[in-house]
């Protein structure tokens, strides 16, 4: 990061004579809207606000440790490029606006690590889908962003490029995996990212950092260059100031890919278009297994009072029941290990990622994957090895791929009787750093709110609802029906425009 942030002062420096003086200007607290606003009225340009938050990068990366790769030069040409289409005319929402995206997406000649040292000196020679979409419509690349090493984790305490900080106290966790597009967001350091959600890895840290953060049916997003942790959960999606801007980003990067399996080819609505319709009469469910004895006061606090703030706004509230719930976190370990075990089989020192020197070929098989590999890696590799292999495949995988079918009937059948839930998004604020990494299990149980929705396949969003007694931000959780992300997010905006949760920005 010291290279990086010369680079940056030096290239920076270089470009101050050619611009105006935007001190008066919080560049670094702007919306996506409401940078778009001043660079299509001139009142702004690309390059001034891409080179005011290279220096904001600068300035608190120390203390916040966000990005694994900073990309000035290619930030600052496309910003000279977005403010020459912003002159021509040819302006769109995300034109010269900058962004950053996980270190799990793939960057045509720009590092790729996906937070592990088996990656570290990966360049890929293609781009993911989601990140080509937000380039297509002009959007200005930061750099990539620190993460739990292949995205496993809920801390972002397991990469192996450093601990990233919550910026509204750095003793604490951000969240995980996607820790470092949460803690840039609310540490300035970006616009908006992108981040990916498996288990929660969106919407916890959205949570912990006080930002909007959405995971998109499985489906929605293609999922064609991200680094695969467990194929049929992981899931692309935005994390944002505002649920606007979280529309807005889900709108460019939705829709079908032909080179993504998994994609589905239906039509994408118009996400932006119907955030102020409001939510008089709409139906939410309250699940009773979200509402446990074990819940943090402050977060039961911050739920009971979303929710009046509903029924005011005009919502409808029932009691619902995920009978399966219970289940869910098991389940999951289950699963996603096992998808994890044959999709990382592929980092053996040969076919990629990193190779160890060895005597023959099967000691530089374990050498290259145990110098690697983390131990979180490592935990579940085994795990999922083990729930695979002859012997427990029917015990252990099969049996969880049933009861995996059973928390999707269960969220089918709610949903015959409400139009979104409303949940809980982690169980606690942040905690501090240190404190569940020698646990695994009190560590995976952060997600217990998280899980089950990456199991049923929907969509979910986390936004801002409140702050603990220590000033830690606690988001809420609304959980909508599959391909149905246009009413979670127009509930979103109602409570958030009944609310000044979002408004409020870490101070470090």
């Amino acid at each position: 990061m010291r290279l990086a942030a010369l680079i940056i002062s030096f290239l920076c420096q270089k470009s101050l004579n050619k611009v105006r003086d935007t001190s008066n200007m919080n560049i670094i607290e702007m919306t996506i809207h409401e940078l778009h606003s001043a660079l299509k009225s001139k009142k702004l340009s690309s390059l001034e606000a891409t080179i005011a938050i290279l220096e904001r990068i600068k300035a608190v990366e120390p203390k916040v440790s966000s990005f694994i790769t900073v990309t000035p030069e290619q930030a600052l040409a496309s910003a000279k490029n977005a403010d020459e289409q912003i002159a021509s005319g040819h302006c769109n929402l995300l034109t010269g606006i900058p962004l950053a995206i996980k270190d799990i997406f793939l960057t045509e000649g720009i590092r790729t690590t996906c937070g592990s040292r088996i990656l570290e000196n990966f360049i890929p020679p293609y781009s993911a889908t989601s990140w080509e979409k937000l380039r297509d419509r002009g959007a200005v690349l930061l750099g990539k962003l620190n993460q739990d090493e292949f995205a496993m984790g809920s801390s972002n305490e397991c990469s192996a490029y450093g601990v990233t900080r919550n910026p509204w106290d750095t003793t604490c966790i951000p969240g995980g995996s996607s820790g470092g597009s949460a803690a840039a967001v609310a540490a300035g350091e970006a616009i908006a990212t992108l981040g990916t959600d498996t288990g929660g890895s969106i919407r916890q840290p959205a949570s912990h950092c006080g930002c909007v953060g959405l995971k998109p049916t499985y489906g929605r997003v293609s999922r064609y260059g991200v680094i695969a942790y467990a194929s049929s959960l992981d899931q692309v999606g935005p994390m944002t100031r505002d649920v606007a801007d979280c529309a807005a980003i889900l709108d460019a990067i939705a829709g079908y890919d032909p080179k993504d399996s998994t994609s589905v080819n239906m039509p994408v609505p118009d996400y932006s278009a119907s955030l102020k319709e409001g939510v008089k009469g709409l139906k939410i469910g309250l699940p009773k297994e979200y509402f446990i004895d074990g819940l943090d006061p402050d977060v039961q606090k911050t739920m009971t009072e979303a929710i009046e703030t509903y029924r005011r706004l005009g919502a409808e509230f029932i009691d619902i029941s995920l009978p399966h719930t219970d289940y869910a976190v098991a389940t999951y370990y289950l699963i996603a290990t096992a998808e994890a075990s044959s999709n990382l089989a592929r980092y053996d020192g040969v076919r990629f990622g990193h190779r160890a020197e060895a005597g023959n070929l099967l000691e530089m098989y374990t050498k290259s994957r145990s110098e690697g590999f983390g131990t979180e890696v490592k935990r579940r590799i085994m795990l999922g090895t083990y729930a695979l292999s002859s012997g427990y495949y029917d015990a252990y995988y099969v049996k969880a791929q049933k009861v995996r079918t059973l928390i999707m009937n269960d969220f089918i059948k709610v949903f015959n009787d409400v139009d979104v839930m409303l949940t809980p998004v982690a169980p606690t604020p942040a905690f501090k750093i240190g404190e569940k990494i020698n646990d695994p299990l009190q560590m995976y149980l952060s997600d217990i709110f998280t899980i089950p929705v990456n199991l049923a396949g929907t969509c979910a969003m986390s936004l801002p609802a409140g702050f603990s007694a220590n000033g830690l931000p606690i988001g809420l959780q609304l959980i909508g029906k599959p391909f149905d992300e246009e009413t979670i997010l127009r509930a979103g905006y109602a409570f958030e425009q009944a609310t000044e949760w979002h408004t409020r920005k870490a101070s470090i």
